[in-house]
């Protein structure tokens, strides 16, 4: 099989004669896919013969970028089997066969499809084959050849970025490295100068340079100022083919900013600050604020404010605003504008982060002058001290002077000062002020058992301006009288044994005292002086503020005394002394062998008796059952006597009956008749109850005769009054209902309850004369009888 390239153009002869094959490797382009050596040998002269072919493919070569208007001829494929007749088919097989490379199959020619890019592939592995049409089967075996794209210089350098930011101190010396750039060209570097790149500056001369093989940009000029200007643009270019004419170029823009350093020294945009303060303003106020100017940026122009020693240094004070680097005066002592009206003060700001390579520059500090000008105003009075402690002793009498208090006016003025007590402070009213002197004085007597500390305000005021006042509190301290006799710590429940030895120990007792003496307590035990020696007991002061109670004789008996009484004088040692007696009561009991409390006095007898508590508790029981018995027997015999005669609905104890008749009027002639309660003779008598069977038939008190024009509500009370005092009502109680709606009116009663009384017919002609809220009335029951009807 042989194969044809079209640049440059080969051509295979063959030759009768012995010859080798022509090396197509071994010409200029290096591109004869396939060596194929041939030779015709002799024998002995007679004939020629041709030897077996070899076959060996290297590679083709094949510029990128064709821009021809014809398909790019790449070589040709053909065998010796091949007649012309059509029977052999070519096949192309491997990379980008049938869509880059196309092959005749009846030819061999190979042509490239499209316009290739060395950037995209830049190796093409192929494999050729030629098979008989008829039969299918191969006629050459299966060859591999290569083809490689030559590079042309079609891709201009890229930088990696296409904005680039930096920045660099500003003051630094020429030739600081600020960034390095980079950019990569895509054309093969091993063949010619096409990815050769070479930087260079555009834009940014004459501040910056750019290294043409690094790409490092670097300062080119000295000390630059950001404060004159603190970005740069700059603008590298990078080209191929080694910056020749002809190579292609790319750009990139580098921003340059220049970072602050502390090269600059605060300065006050102004020598003289003035300032004005009233006198009453509270410490710490602020007066006003100044500031210092830096150009610098950040920590480097970050001040610090301080005030100079001098005038007014210890009663003003600056403090840092962080925020704003600014000066804030404040007050540190209280002005008084009659002590000194103005103040000078001499105020410093200095860089808190100075760089040492600048302090040839000069000091980075800068001084002003700030005049403070204190202003009059109303003060309230001021006390002579923050505050007042007084002590007292509790025994002091009323309304005498315990202490004073002084303030004064600090105007010039010197208004009069008026004393009075915080009521809120002394809700008792136990002291008392002098208006005028600040006298305190007490109301009423003092106990300090009560209450040890007192705690008041007094209030000063002007007397010309009472809106100005002053506060102040005054500590008082109740000094301890000794006024409290001692006594007993506690109720001691003492016992002793019937068996007991003398000298033996049954109690101790100790002692508590109200007072508090300003030496401790000291408490001594002695028999009062009535009973000067107890037979019984003793007495033994342990000198540590206890006694001991001691017994003195052998044996005691609960039977001859079951209770002793033993009083005891105790006092102290404050002056004046205080004494008190305590009665110590000592129970005899019975104990065992050992002195545990067994049995005392009462219950102890009646054990002895032999009546045990069990015993006890049925005697009671009986006793309680024996006194239901009688109480359950007197209740039913008196129910038989009172056992109702009737037992039905008709019995007002149990039921209520309601009725909701409004009244037919005066048609109505069934319904109740009031009269009888307006005339009280013609009620009925005294009727005997109908719900009790009596027992004794009393007499029947007659009530006086009441007249028939008698007020109802005197009668209603009379009627109470005998139902209170009857002694025949019934036990248990029983409801009497009376009504009464007031006196008469004016205009005389319009019921015609009362017509049932009457003997004769009404006269309403009257209501004609009662005005026209009466019209209806009158023309109902004020015409002629016909008309009526």
């Amino acid at each position: 099989m042989r194969t044809y390239h079209c640049l440059p153009l080969f051509i295979w002869t063959y030759m009768f004669y012995a010859v080798d094959a022509i090396p197509l490797q071994d010409k200029a382009n290096s591109g004869l896919p396939s060596k194929r050596m041939m030779s015709l040998t002799k024998d002995d002269g007679k004939m020629l013969h041709r030897t077996k072919r070899g076959w060996m493919w290297n590679q083709f070569f094949l510029l990128e970028e064709y821009t021809g208007t014809d398909t790019q001829y790449v070589g040709k494929l053909h065998t010796d089997q091949d007649k012309g007749d059509g029977n052999l088919k070519y096949i192309l097989t491997g990379d980008g066969a049938g869509s880059v490379f196309i092959i005749d199959e009846n030819t061999g020619d190979i042509h490239a499809a499209k316009k290739l890019d060395r950037e995209e592939k830049s190796l093409y592995i192929l494999r050729a084959k030629a098979i008989d049409r008829k039969t299918g089967r191969q006629v050459e075996p299966e060859s591999e050849f290569i083809i490689k794209i030559h590079d042309i210089n079609d891709n201009e350098p890229k930088f990696t970025k296409d904005l680039y930011t930096a920045s660099v101190p500003e003051m630094s010396g020429v030739g600081t490295s600020v960034i390095q750039v980079t950019a990569t060209d895509a054309d093969d570097a091993n063949y010619g100068n096409s990815a050769k790149v070479v930087y260079s500056i555009l834009q940014g001369q004459p501040y910056f340079s750019v290294d043409p093989e690094s790409g490092i940009i670097k300062t080119a000029l000295p000390d630059m100022s950001r404060e004159n200007r603190e970005k740069y643009q700059v603008v590298i270019q990078a080209k191929d083919m080694g910056g020749q004419m002809g190579g292609l170029s790319g750009t990139t823009t580098v921003h340059i900013t220049l970072t602050d350093v502390n090269n600059n020294p605060p300065r006050f945009p102004q020598s003289t600050y003035q300032f004005n303060s009233p006198e009453s303003v509270p410490l710490g106020t602020h007066l006003g604020r100044i500031k210092a100017n830096d150009p610098d940026v950040g920590e480097n122009a970050e001040m610090e404010y301080s005030i100079a020693e001098g005038d007014g240094a210890d009663m003003f004070d600056v403090i840092t605003d962080k925020n704003t680097q600014e000066g804030i005066i404040t007050v540190k002592q209280n002005l008084d504008f009659e002590s000194k009206m103005l103040y000078t003060l001499r105020v410093d700001a200095s860089n808190t982060h100075p760089d040492p390579r600048f302090r040839h520059l000069g000091p980075f500090k800068d001084t002003a002058v700030v005049k403070i000008s204190v202003e009059d105003v109303d003060e309230p009075p001021v006390f002579s001290k923050v505050s007042y402690l007084i002590e007292v002793d509790e025994d002091v009498k009323e309304g005498s002077i315990i202490g004073q208090v002084t303030a004064y006016d600090p105007d010039a003025t010197n208004n009069f000062i008026q004393y009075s007590v915080d009521r809120h402070t002394d809700m008792d009213r136990i002291f008392s002020i002098h208006p005028e002197n600040g006298s305190i004085f007490t109301l009423k007597p003092l106990d300090r058992e009560s209450s040890s500390w007192h705690n008041i305000t007094i209030i000063a005021t002007e007397i010309n301006n009472s809106k100005q006042s002053s506060h102040i509190p005054v500590f008082i301290r109740i000094l301890d009288i000794n006024d409290h006799a001692p006594e007993f710590a506690m109720y001691y429940e003492t016992f002793v044994c019937e068996n007991a030895k003398p000298g033996q120990l049954i109690q101790t007792v100790s002692v508590m005292d109200k007072d508090d003496p300003p030496r401790g307590h000291k408490f001594f035990f002695e028999p009062v002086p009535e009973f000067p020696l107890n037979p019984n007991f003793t007495i033994v002061d342990n000198k540590d503020n206890t006694a001991g109670i001691m017994t003195r004789k052998d044996g005691y008996s609960r039977h001859k005394m079951s209770t002793y009484l033993l009083p005891i004088l105790i006092f102290d040692n404050d002056y004046p002394i205080q004494s008190s007696t305590g009665t110590l009561t000592i129970r005899v009991c019975a104990c065992d062998q050992h002195g545990n409390m067994q049995s005392c006095s009462a219950q102890a007898l009646v054990l002895s008796a032999g009546l045990s508590t069990g015993a006890l508790v049925a005697i009671l029981l009986c006793v309680l059952i024996l006194l239901v018995l009688v109480v359950l027997f007197a209740a039913l015999k008196r129910q038989r006597k009172k056992e109702p005669l009737i037992i039905s609905k008709d019995d007002v104890r149990d039921n209520i009956v309601t009725y909701n008749d409004e009244g037919g009027g005066e048609e109505d002639t069934q319904a109740f008749d009031i009269g009888t309660l307006r005339n009280p003779e013609a009620r009925e008598d005294s009727k005997l109850r109908r719900d009790v069977m009596p027992e004794t038939i009393f007499q029947i008190r007659r009530t006086v005769p009441l007249w028939e024009n008698i007020d109802v509500q005197d009668f209603i009370h009379r009627r109470l009054k005998e139902n209170d005092s009857d002694p025949s009502a019934p036990p248990y109680d029983s409801l009497a209902t009376y009504a009464y709606e007031g006196n008469d009116s004016i205009a005389d009663s319009l019921s015609s309850l009362e017509s049932l009384t009457a003997d004769c017919n009404q006269d309403y002609d009257y209501l004609s004369d009662w005005g026209p809220r009466f019209k209806k009335l009158a023309d109902m029951y004020g015409g002629d009888e016909s008309d009526r009807e």
